[in-house]
């Protein structure tokens, strides 16, 4: 590309950021590394009213922990700061008069009593009331169009509400590119006439967003879908200003796992899945879930949300975020909204479950389970390497090992009817004595030296096997029988088997 390329990542701190808005972060980032680039963070904070206090800061730690941060933003790399909105509002002004002066723009006077009673008279009629060319010089409504001058000037010296709307042109088509959506035209006749700035000196996310992009020297524009009926204002008013647009790639929806309307809090709230990616506790108190505290890997939620609207046209499904950068393209995103699969999020983190360190599993495990504080971080560790296999998440583990740390009170009653028979206490007894007699320094030595018993025996495998398992784990459950036995030690090990035979 001849120019260094430059996206922007621009969310509301209105509150926690979806995933959706993760993900719209992850393109941008995938995009601007592959082409040696810049990911910005600019945060539109010019609705003061959904203002949320610590959502900027939950944005900036949510791209952290994912492992995408932003190399221009607040406090960061201020080249072209600042980078929060309510800190440029004075710059908004004068790009609003500059469109007035040109004729792109007027003031418009009308209250909202005098615009609902124009829809209400529409509706009366059976139409639908839009102000732009075919009733904004008529005299029915009030702007500078149909207003001298010197009326406009007195009512602005007066302190009358006003805002700024764009003049959208007539009888024109608008041809559009969309990097993932192809050609676009659009009449001009059917858009409104669009606010860009009010008299309470904020501009509106249409003026603001443009301005910005374009003093930025933003030359992409990754966002979602919903910003895609904007497109063609932005690009009248890139036009309007005489300024060269940047491309634009408008990201498919994210869809409920069912595939049919939008992904919602509510959907993960009735699913039991997180839809941000930290937890998050709102002004009210209501607290909710996160993908870092349910046990997600950052690298497993980077993987599942790169494939939602987009694969790389292989088989391929497990990608570092290395590898995701150097397969990405934009034109191989698709244009259909993508299903959210929650099973297929826990796929993923199974995968990357097995890709970690298992002392560094151990340390996390040990720092959730009080029962555990005391325990030898290795040994933690060993135990790990023996159960990661079969979790999805680090609290799976004390399910799958518990057995490892203290012995079983209880015994699942319908493995005990399966496993213990009339001849088993018998068989237990002699088991231990050949537990006794063996050297337990590995469990390989344990595993020939009963082996070599229950042939001698000419008895079947499960007979002796299932008794076992179930004196040292209390459950037909767990990994290799022989592992446990090493693990817990020879002399626990006999002591399970005694209290198993002591209690049927």
């Amino acid at each position: 590309m001849s120019k260094n390329v430059r996206v922007r990542f621009a969310p509301s701190p209105t509150g926690p950021l979806h995933i959706g808005g993760v993900r719209t972060a992850l393109f941008n980032y995938l995009f601007a590394k592959k082409h040696g680039g810049d990911f910005v963070l600019r945060i539109e904070d010019t609705d003061q009213n959904r203002y949320v206090d610590g959502a900027e800061d939950y944005i900036v730690e949510s791209l952290n922990w994912c492992g995408i941060p932003f190399d221009e933003g607040p406090s960061k790399n201020e080249k072209f700061g600042p980078y929060r909105q309510s800190e440029r509002k004075h710059l908004y002004k004068q790009y609003a008069d500059e469109l007035i002066a040109s004729g792109k723009a007027y003031y418009a006077f009308d209250t909202s009593e005098q615009l609902d009673a124009h829809r209400k008279g529409h509706e009366a009629e059976g139409k639908t009331f839009i102000y732009n060319w075919h009733n904004r010089e008529k005299g029915r409504l009030v702007n500078s169009l149909v207003l001298s001058e010197a009326e406009t000037q007195a009512k602005i010296e007066a302190g009358e509400h006003y805002v700024v709307r764009f003049k959208s042109p007539q009888d024109e088509t608008l041809h559009l590119k969309d990097i993932i959506r192809g050609d676009i035209s659009i009449d001009t006749n059917v858009l409104d006439d669009k606010i860009l700035f009010k008299s309470d000196g904020m501009p509106t996310y249409h003026l603001a967003n443009i301005v910005d992009d374009h003093l930025m020297e933003i030359t992409h524009v990754i966002r979602g879908e919903e910003w895609l009926p904007s497109l063609a204002l932005h690009q009248l008013l890139y036009d309007a200003f005489g300024w060269e647009a940047p491309e634009f790639a408008h990201l498919p929806l994210i869809l409920k796992p069912t595939g049919k309307g939008k992904l919602s809090k509510r959907d993960g709230d009735k699913l039991g899945f997180p839809v941000f990616p930290l937890e998050y506790t709102a002004p009210d108190g209501t607290i909710s879930k996160g993908y870092k505290e349910d046990g997600y890997f950052p690298e497993a939620v980077v993987n599942f949300l790169a494939f939602l609207g987009w694969n790389p046209g292989t088989e391929q499904e497990i990608f570092s975020l290395e590898e995701l950068i150097e397969a990405f393209d934009l034109e191989t995103v698709h244009k259909a909204g993508a299903r959210f699969d929650p099973d297929k999020t826990k796929w993923f983190n199974h995968h990357y479950m097995q890709q970690q360190l298992d002392l560094d599993l151990a340390k996390e495990f040990q720092s959730k389970n009080i029962l555990l504080s005391d325990v030898d971080i290795n040994y933690i560790a060993l135990v790990v390497d023996l159960i990661k296999e079969r979790a999805t998440f680090v609290s799976d583990f004390w399910e799958l090992s518990h057995f490892f740390f203290i012995s079983p009170t209880s015994y699942n009653e319908k493995a005990a009817k399966k496993a213990w028979k009339e001849d088993t206490d018998t068989l237990m007894n002699e088991l231990v004595s050949v537990i006794e007699k063996t050297q337990a320094d590995s469990a390989e030595t344990l595993r020939t030296s009963i082996k070599e018993w229950i042939t001698f025996k000419e008895i079947g495998f499960g007979k002796v096997m299932m008794p076992l398992r179930l004196a040292l784990v209390g459950a037909l459950q767990g990994p290799d029988v022989f592992d446990i036995m090493f693990m817990i030690g020879k002399h626990e090990s006999i002591k399970r088997i005694e209290i198993a035979i002591n209690s049927f």
